[in-house]
């Protein structure tokens, strides 16, 4: 096989993979009013659906990395993938509630194979100068897949009943994880500095920062309804002393579990940073936007998704033109500008009442969309090339876990906002201040795009 029928391959795994993904998500959302009512399920049920994932996901993402750095991100990939759509097929199949929360976690398990694998698997197939226009198409897949999401889940909802919405991540899945079993292609030999063997596994940093991102979301997921109760505060001082324990660990152990390359790196960091404050921004935005979109303006759902629709519209078509603007003008100026048009985005939607015109929403969602999707692009490639290709795994995990935990943490920060000080401009002014410290952390970044000493050629070819 030739490198470049390889790279296709790869860029066609990764794609097919994130959208999946992202489109369980999107479909669950719809299913989960009939889901409820079918399985004659109580609320806090249907909700663990949604939060026994998560957990599952966010915990295991580094870790899930690191085992794609070891043991190779194609071999995590196929498994993930094919386990993702085994545990779908299982929900559809689920006689109980019981059932779908159990098969949700597993999935969230699978998932967190199968995402920084996606990412692994573009940065050991693509030298460091072409990864952007990938980067870039597999997020105008997602931004498609969020758009997409509602309407096809309303409408095998409607016609097929939510059992559809899990059989719909099958086919795709299984197609994929066989052909990720299929082709053989000899990895790159990684650089060992100094001849050394492979690292360990780092099982106690491992168990440390899954402790830490369990009580996060945990907490972040529960908090605007339950409040500060014994719980919650019992969860947030465990996440506090886990997260110091696994930095002193670390700092001590012969083979950390984020390799001191990527976690000394100052560009990581800040793009960690700005995917965090991005997300949280968008999505918090997200959910009160809606509430003001049917609650005050009283659209329906369906009109509800077609005001919002410039968001993923945007998103899908910033994704390829930040990938040349970076590569014109460097990762700083670009997220920079992404990230002050998420602000005043923000800032637009932020000043709406009930006399504005749908064209007003319109102009706040479609700079929400530009921004995003161009952040998305510019600083996931800052994160996977600066990470040297024996802990792109690591790298996409961290990234990944960004952005899984960034919505949590705008949605909670929304609903708490909107309990105290119901109005939408004290809800949303705190979201406009997330992205512009976002646009602050992207100045600290490269100005222009650069790569790590330790880089392989492109893969190998088979013989």
């Amino acid at each position: 096989m030739t490198p470049r029928r390889h790279q296709r391959l790869v860029l066609i795994g990764s794609i097919t993979g994130a959208v999946i993904v992202a489109l369980d998500g999107t479909v669950l959302t719809v299913a989960q009013p009939t889901l409820q009512r079918t399985l004659h399920a109580t609320f806090a049920q249907v909700q663990w659906t949604s939060t026994g994932y998560l957990i599952a996901v966010a915990s295991l993402l580094v870790f899930a990395g690191r085992l794609g750095d070891r043991y190779g991100h194609q071999r995590m990939f196929a498994l993930g993938i094919l386990g993702f759509g085994a545990a779908s097929a299982g929900i559809g199949l689920a006689p109980g509630v019981g059932w779908v929360i159990a098969l949700r976690i597993a999935q969230g398990v699978f998932g967190a194979l199968l995402q920084p694998a996606t990412l692994g698997m573009l940065r050991a197939a693509y030298p460091p100068d072409r990864l952007g226009m990938p980067l870039a198409l597999r997020t105008s897949a997602i931004g498609l897949a969020a758009a997409a999401g509602p309407l096809l889940g309303g409408a095998l909802v409607t016609q097929l009943g939510w059992r559809a919405v899990f059989f719909l991540n099958v086919p795709p899945a299984l197609l994929i994880g066989v052909l990720a079993l299929a082709v053989r292609v000899p990895p790159a030999p990684l650089p060992t500095p100094l001849g050394r063997p492979p690292t360990g596994l780092d099982l106690p940093g491992a168990g440390l920062l899954g402790i830490t991102l369990v009580c996060l979301v945990h907490t972040l997921v529960t908090l605007p309804t339950h409040g500060w109760a014994t719980t919650t505060t019992v969860a947030v001082l465990t996440a506090v002393v886990a997260f110091a324990v696994f930095v002193r660990h670390e700092r001590r152990t012969a083979s950390p579990l984020v390799p001191p390359r990527v976690a000394a790196s100052k560009a990581v960091a800040a793009s960690l940073a700005i995917l965090l404050a991005a997300s949280a921004a968008l999505f918090g935005t997200l959910f009160v936007s809606s509430y003001y979109l049917q609650n005050v303006r009283h659209l329906d759902p369906f009109r509800c998704g077609l005001q919002v629709l410039p968001l993923p519209l945007l998103m899908v078509l910033s994704a390829p033109t930040s990938a040349v603007l970076q590569r014109r003008y460097g990762p700083r100026r670009t997220t920079t500008v992404a990230m002050i048009l998420l602000t005043l985005g923000t800032l637009i939607l932020s000043q709406l009442d009930a006399k504005s015109s749908p064209l007003e929403a319109g102009t706040g969602f479609l700079l929400l969309g530009a921004g995003f999707g161009t952040v998305m692009v510019t600083a996931t490639a800052v994160i996977v090339r600066h990470a040297p290709v024996d802990n792109a795994g690591v790298a996409g995990g961290l990234q990944q876990t960004a952005m899984n935990v960034g919505p949590v943490l705008g949605v909670a920060t929304a609903t708490m906002l909107l309990t105290y000080t119901p109005t939408l401009r004290s809800a949303l002014l705190p979201l406009a201040a997330s992205a512009a410290l976002g646009a602050l952390c992207a100045t600290t970044l490269p100005t222009r795009s650069r790569t790590p000493s330790a880089t392989p050629a492109t893969p190998t070819t088979t013989r």
